[in-house]
C-alpha cells in the first residue's frame, strides 16, 4: 500500500519519545518533512539522531526531521514555534496533537491550578495549533489533523480526572473540526490509546517500586488485556501514517480505539 508523504510537512507534538517518536520515524521513512516538538531540547536532539539512523530507511530517503523545543501549554510559545516550523519546513500539512501525560486522582483533590494545567496541555494546545494551521490547509485544499486521546475519552471512570475530562473535550473538538474541515479536504480524526509501551509506561514502572525489570513489568501489566499484551508504539504509528496519507482520503470524524479490545465502547 502506497502511503507516501512526499512533499508533505508534518508537525508532531510530544515527538521526542514513545508514540510521538514512533510516528515521526514512520513519517520520515515515507519522505515527509517532520517537525518534532517537545520541551526537552536534548531529548529532541537524541530523537532526531534516532530517526535518521533507522535501519529500514528506503534508499534515497527524501525525509527531513528538525526539532523545535517548545512548551505547548504556553500560547505564546506555540505561536513562536509554529512560525519557526513554517519558516524552516514550509506550511504544515499534517498536524499530530500528541503532547500529554497521565494525570488522575479523586475529583475532590484536584485543584483549579491542576485543572488549568491539564486543559492547557491536552486541549488548548490542540485548539491553538489547529487554529494556526487551519487557514493554510483550507487554502491548499488539503490537510490532516490527528488527535491522540485515550480510551477514557469515550469511557470515563472514577478517579480518571482531569485527564478523562480533557480527553473527552478533545474528542468533541475532533468531531467539530471534522465537520468544518470536510468541505476543505481537512480530515480530522482521533486515536484513542489504551495500554501501549510508551514513555508513560516507563514512568509508571519507575514509580511502581515493583522490583521488576521494565520488560517483565510490561508483560505482567499486559497479561490481563484482551489480547494478552500491551500495544507497541509502532502499531499506533502505522495507523497514524495511514490516516495522514492519501489512502485515508474518505475518513474523517473517526475516533479509533487503539487498545487491543480493552474498551467496552465502540
Amino acid at each position: 500500500m502506497d502511503v507516501s508523504l512526499t512533499g508533505r510537512t508534518a508537525l508532531i507534538t510530544g515527538g521526542s519519545k514513545g508514540l510521538g517518536l514512533a510516528m515521526a520515524k514512520a513519517f520520515y521513512r515515507e519522505h515527509a518533512r517532520v517537525a518534532i516538538v517537545a520541551r526537552d531540547a536534548q531529548g529532541l536532539d537524541n530523537a532526531c539522531r534516532e530517526i535518521k539512523a533507522q535501519s529500514d530507511l528506503p534508499k534515497n530517503c527524501k525525509g527531513e526531521v528538525v526539532s523545535f523545543p517548545c512548551d505547548v501549554s504556553d500560547a505564546e510559545a506555540i505561536a513562536r514555534m509554529h512560525e519557526q516550523v513554517t519558516a524552516r519546513l514550509g506550511p504544515v500539512d499534517i498536524l499530530v496533537n500528541n503532547a500529554g501525560q497521565s494525570a488522575a486522582k479523586p475529583f475532590a483533590e484536584i485543584t483549579d491550578a491542576e485543572w488549568q494545567a491539564d486543559l492547557d496541555l491536552k486541549l488548548l494546545a490542540c485548539v491553538r495549533l489547529s487554529r494556526l494551521t487551519w487557514s493554510g490547509m483550507a487554502e491548499r485544499g488539503w490537510g490532516r489533523i490527528i488527535n491522540l486521546l485515550n480510551v477514557f475519552a469515550k469511557e470515563p471512570q472514577a478517579g480518571t480526572a482531569p485527564t478523562s475530562i480533557s480527553r473527552a473535550a478533545g474528542l468533541a473538538l475532533t468531531k467539530v473540526l471534522s465537520a468544518e474541515g470536510a468541505p476543505h479536504n481537512i480530515l480530522v480524526n482521533a486515536l484513542l490509546i489504551g495500554f501501549v509501551e510508551s514513555d508513560q509506561i516507563v514512568r509508571r514502572h519507575a514509580a511502581s517500586n515493583s522490583g521488576l525489570a521494565l520488560e517483565a513489568f510490561v508483560e505482567r501489566a499486559g497479561a490481563g488485556l484482551p489480547m494478552g499484551r500491551m500495544g507497541k508504539p509502532e502499531e499506533c504509528a502505522d495507523l497514524a501514517l495511514f490516516l495522514a496519507s492519501e489512502r485515508a482520503s474518505y475518513l474523517t470524524g473517526c475516533a479509533i480505539n487503539v487498545d487491543g479490545g480493552l474498551s467496552k465502547v465502540i
